[in-house]
């Protein structure tokens, strides 16, 4: 197969750059005072904490909602409306004691009623919440309460300033759940008043973080401003953050380019080579693995061959090196660097007996032999299969490289290419064949990311349905023994790579383009962007 590296047309997009960015001047209202403009992706699909699962949206939400937890710049775990707290000696009984004088962004009093009632309302069946069963299975009555038996979840505000959460079995990591923005405190009578259309206008957008939404002009831009009754108001030195809500990388290094934004997570990939000397230029390491969805739940992508065959045909060193230039790293196992095991060792150095599951190059033979195994001996019979991704980063190139990598072995490839806030709903319903995908963590703990092939998991996206590998997560969710659960999170992954339930490529880096102007941000593992505290240097 002949590789090629996409390439495009770069006046073409250049004019589509810089029409996007003379509409974007033009909408941008006067600002006041001091204001941090920048671009961290585009329209989110929800900023509902308990509804969002994308990074996008989970960095905006990072900004105007604060857990009883939060992260500190050297990523470990620190107060955030919680003071104090702490853990009963059996370790299943965690007492969380809210800071004095906490206030809703409206000025109303914001109390450990507010947590009970958000953290119930997560598990609640008509919410949907897809990130339930990762953040508080482990918590007692947390199988009735995904039933429809609120009640029942063991999360009780025993005044006004203490929340005791009771677990069903010792979770280690749990405070780093109590700092996830899922569990976030939402107000009850705001979204009792306005359903759903709460969380899409400024003046319903009730929330209790450093940053409150002022204005939001879809596809365009939004607003948030200082938060006056943020408990550590006074530490912040901003007085609004604009986010401009640009999907075409072009027109953000356009905006970048022409000083409208001070800094864009969307680089356009073709620039990349001229940046890699630039100090404004980023690259970072990030907890992640970017792959392929299957639908688990359609032929011929229900058959473990034909996905065995499809993630053979994949040369992970191309793509990762060449195709992504060298800002991605090839993924040989599901869980990548970064993840830490039950010992503090790195996860991915106990995983397979110390060997990868994968080869970083293509294996076309062993590709045809599963998928002559499969009953489509070079193909033959197999229908034509269709790829739905969103148009950003390297995500089209690599949908064009699958084309051309699966027609040696006999497969045809359809593209399409979908809108952000489009595509991420298609995917999540399991209306699709075979999906770009990728996950970042939220925490360290390998149960983040083996639990989106758990049957009833909200994100799992291919509908991958294994009884031993439920059997492995539960051990692993009861278990008291370090070593035990070890075993069985390792014995998870095998199962998952075993029956390729999805197809890992890359390990992620994060990289961006950033204004020295910006002084005390910071970027973490998790691949989260922290703009409360920063400031703008003329």
């Amino acid at each position: 197969m002949k590789k090629k590296v996409i390439s495009m047309l770069l006046a073409a997009a250049m004019t589509v750059s810089m029409v996007s960015g003379m509409a974007l001047t033009a909408a941008a209202e006067e600002s006041t005072g001091k204001e941090l403009s920048v671009q961290v992706g585009p329209n989110p699909e929800t900023l509902d904490p308990a509804l969002n699962s994308a990074v996008d949206g989970g960095n905006m939400i990072l900004h105007t909602f604060e857990c009883l937890l939060t992260v500190d710049q050297d990523g470990k775990i620190a107060p955030g409306q919680a003071e104090t707290w702490e853990t009963s000696e059996d370790g299943l009984t965690w007492t969380f004691h809210l800071r004095d004088g906490l206030k809703w962004s409206d000025g109303s009093d914001l109390t450990a009623g507010d947590f009970e009632y958000s953290w119930k309302r997560v598990c609640d069946p008509e919410v949907a919440a897809p990130y339930a069963d990762t953040v508080l299975s482990m918590v007692k009555g947390f199988d009735e309460a995904i039933e429809g038996d609120l009640d029942a979840l063991a999360v009780k505000a025993a005044d006004d300033q203490t929340l005791v959460v009771e677990l069903s079995s010792p979770c280690t990591y749990f405070d780093s759940l109590a700092a996830f923005a899922t569990l976030s405190p939402v107000q009850q009578a705001t979204i009792e008043a306005n359903g759903d259309s709460w969380a899409v206008d400024p003046e319903t957008y009730v929330s209790n973080g450093p940053f409150m939404i002022t204005e939001w002009e879809p596809s365009s831009y939004i607003i948030t401003a200082k938060n006056p009754y943020y408990w550590n108001a006074d530490a912040i030195k901003l007085d609004s953050i604009k986010w401009n809500l640009i999907e075409d990388a072009n027109a953000s290094y356009y905006a970048y380019q022409n000083g409208e934004v001070l800094f864009i997570k969307d680089v356009p990939t073709e620039e990349i080579p001229s940046l890699q000397d630039n100090d404004e230029f980023h690259v970072d390491p990030i907890i992640g693995t970017y792959y392929l969805s299957f639908n688990t739940q359609v032929e011929p992508l229900d058959n473990p061959l034909v996905r065995k065959a499809l993630s053979l045909a994949i040369d992970r060193e191309y793509v990762a090196n060449t195709l992504m230039q060298g800002t991605y790293s090839p993924a040989v196992n599901f869980m990548g660097p970064g993840w830490k095991d039950t010992d503090g060792s790195d996860f991915i150095d106990n995983a397979n007996g110390g060997e990868p599951y994968l080869s970083a190059n293509a294996d076309i033979e062993a590709a045809k032999e599963a998928l002559a195994e499969a009953g489509y001996p070079d193909g033959e019979g197999l229908p034509v299969l269709h790829y739905i991704t969103n148009d950003a980063g390297y995500h089209k190139a690599v949908a064009e490289y699958l084309q051309d990598a699966w027609k040696e072995i006999g497969v045809t490839l359809e593209v399409e290419l979908m809108e952000w806030a489009s595509f991420t709903p298609t995917r999540r319903n399991g209306d699709y064949e075979i999906a770009r995908n990728g996950w970042v963590g939220d925490y360290s703990d390998p149960s983040n990311m083996l639990e989106l092939m758990y049957s009833t998991n909200g994100n799992n996206d291919g509908k991958f349905n294994n009884a031993d590998f439920d059997a492995a997560i539960d051990v692993s969710r009861t278990t008291t023994d370090a070593a035990e659960r070890s075993a069985a999170l390792h014995e998870a992954e095998d199962i998952m790579m075993a029956e390729t339930s999805c197809c890992p490529v890359a390990y992620y880096n994060d990289f961006w383009l950033q204004s020295p102007k910006i002084t005390g941000a910071w970027h973490s593992a998790y691949g989260y962007w922290y703009f409360m505290y920063a400031d703008i240097e003329e």
